[in-house]
């Protein structure tokens, strides 16, 4: 290879080489947040998977597209579009979709952000990492579990029988129910619709109950 080549490559290695040191930054700042912050109570291999290749996705569309010059407005136009993602086969939960604007954020800002230093950058991502931190703790926020439930004992819903209602149903769930509320009542099959509000041991998040819904019957 002669000189005036190598002189000419030159950009396109700095290029390559920015590229794959933004990449494994965005890898491992993703990568804490899903594994370490959100992984450990929600247990949700399948919004694991998702969440990481999100990232690399939008790492990598936003940092090739670069070039195009649209900057802001192009990231604007990502934001507006995933934010409206729904899933067809289920609704995605509050705290699934805050994760998922987060990572667009985070990968988004690793990739456009257009600076001479990566101190700027790493101060960014780990106030990030910091602030996820402190809202997951359980030492600055008490996090409260609810869950839909077809309750068939229709005589316990009277205000004056609340008392004995929540003992039957903590007797019944073996959940530390906190307070509970009911929403409609069937008085043709006995039933009425109770949303229960209960604390989790441990680190655990439960956030299948928000999406778990009864099914219709069949109407004849």
């Amino acid at each position: 290879m002669e000189l005036s080549e190598f002189v000419e490559d030159i950009p396109n290695m700095v290029g390559s080489l920015e590229l794959l040191l933004r990449f494994f930054l965005n890898t491992i700042i993703i990568t804490i947040i899903i594994h370490l912050l959100y992984y450990p109570k929600s247990r949700r291999i399948d919004y694991y998977f998702t969440f990481m290749l999100i990232s690399v996705s939008i790492f990598f569309l936003i940092f090739l597209l670069g070039s195009v010059k649209l900057k802001i407005g192009f990231a604007l136009g990502l934001f507006a579009i995933f934010g409206i993602i729904r899933y067809r086969t289920e609704s995605m939960p509050v705290r699934e979709m805050t994760y998922l604007f987060v990572i667009i954020a985070v990968s988004v800002i690793n990739a456009l952000c257009s600076i001479d230093n990566y101190v700027e950058l790493l101060i960014s991502n780990s106030l990030f990492i910091l602030t996820i931190w402190i809202l997951e703790s359980n030492r600055w926020l008490k996090h409260i579990s609810e869950k839909l439930i077809l309750y068939d004992r229709i005589d316990l819903i009277t205000p004056e029988k609340h008392d004995e209602m929540l003992a039957d149903l903590i007797k019944r769930t073996g959940l530390d129910i906190k307070h509970f509320d009911v929403g409609a009542i069937d008085y043709l099959r006995d039933t009425a619709m109770v949303k229960i509000y209960y604390d989790l041991d441990g680190n655990e998040h439960n956030t299948i109950d928000t999406m778990l819904k009864l099914p219709k019957e069949n109407k004849k």
